[in-house]
């Protein structure tokens, strides 16, 4: 069982943040274990119930032995938000166990934690169209399309962030910056709960993701692929599952099996890294777990 962090409050939320493979999920558990409450996912891709072994959501075993919410009851090809996570999450943070959250989304930690700017949702004709600028090569007129303030505020060299800004502008005539200037209380006061972010060195952490994903493997991972085959599409929400690309492709003539699965752990550890990025960039004030001790 990991080491627990010293002074748990059996009433205090704990948040739990780290890049994949950190061994976030066995914390989780073992707090819920010792402490109480029920475990809680931040993870953007393990809410979709067409990625169980590859996106290494909770088992049967852990279920049973401690309560699990918010993992796997999303369709694949249904959007799903931070404001829609934040919407499900709100009862649970008011109910009678203590929430666990763990995942490695850092973006649903932040709205939780610094509130959620209240964008209405976009027309599914706009984020087609969106898409398909960004599929092909549109995106630095997508960039001057944008309003000044937004421009000025996000990562224009980001497609994602992009997108999102123009979509936001298109559907209500305002900048996302203007609305996230406007952004509400958040939910949860960091300094009302245990935030624990870990640290997982590059090379601690790069055997685990490759041991990790070769278990996937004898769990059924490429059996799982097998079952999405069909229904593939790659600007699906599911479809960002790290691995799933690779092991369509294989499952498509398109590679080996041994490719697919070194280009799948390969993208697995830039994954992490851009994680661990963006932890140590937003998440200076948590907690830091050593996941070497």
């Amino acid at each position: 069982m990991p080491k627990l962090p010293g002074g748990q409050d059996p009433d205090r939320p704990v948040l739990i943040a780290g890049p994949t493979a950190s061994g976030k999920s066995a914390l989780a558990l073992a707090i819920a274990e010792a402490h109480g409450g029920v475990i809680v996912n931040a993870d953007a891709i393990q809410v979709f119930a067409n990625w169980s072994v590859l996106t290494a959501r909770p088992d049967p075993t852990d279920i049973a032995r401690a309560p699990h919410k918010l993992y796997g009851h999303i369709p694949g090809h249904h959007e799903y938000s931070v404001g829609n996570w934040l919407r499900e999450l709100t009862p649970i943070l008011h109910g009678p166990k203590r929430p666990i959250i763990v995942g490695g989304t850092g973006l649903y930690f932040a709205a939780l934690t610094q509130g959620l700017a209240d964008i209405p949702a976009i027309p599914d004709m706009i984020r087609d169209d969106a898409r398909r600028r960004i599929a092909t090569n549109d995106l630095p007129r997508m960039v001057d399309e944008l309003d000044a303030e937004s421009a000025a505020a996000i990562d224009l060299k980001n497609p994602a962030r992009v997108a999102r800004a123009w979509e936001v502008l298109q559907a209500t005539g305002r900048g996302i910056a203007s609305w996230q200037a406007a952004t509400p209380p958040p939910l949860l006061e960091p300094a009302t709960a245990d935030c624990i972010v870990l640290h997982a060195p590059k090379e601690w952490l790069t055997p685990r993701i490759q041991k990790r994903f070769d278990l996937m493997m004898q769990r059924g991972a490429l059996d799982e692929a097998r079952a999405n085959l069909a229904q593939w599409r790659p600007d699906a929400p599911s479809s960002k599952a790290i691995g799933a690309p690779e092991l369509i492709a294989h499952l498509k003539g398109e590679t080996s099996l041994a490719d697919a699965r070194d280009r799948a752990v390969i993208a697995t550890r830039q994954f992490a890294k851009r994680q661990r990025t963006w932890f140590n960039a937003r998440m200076k004030h948590w907690a830091v777990w050593d996941c070497t001790v």
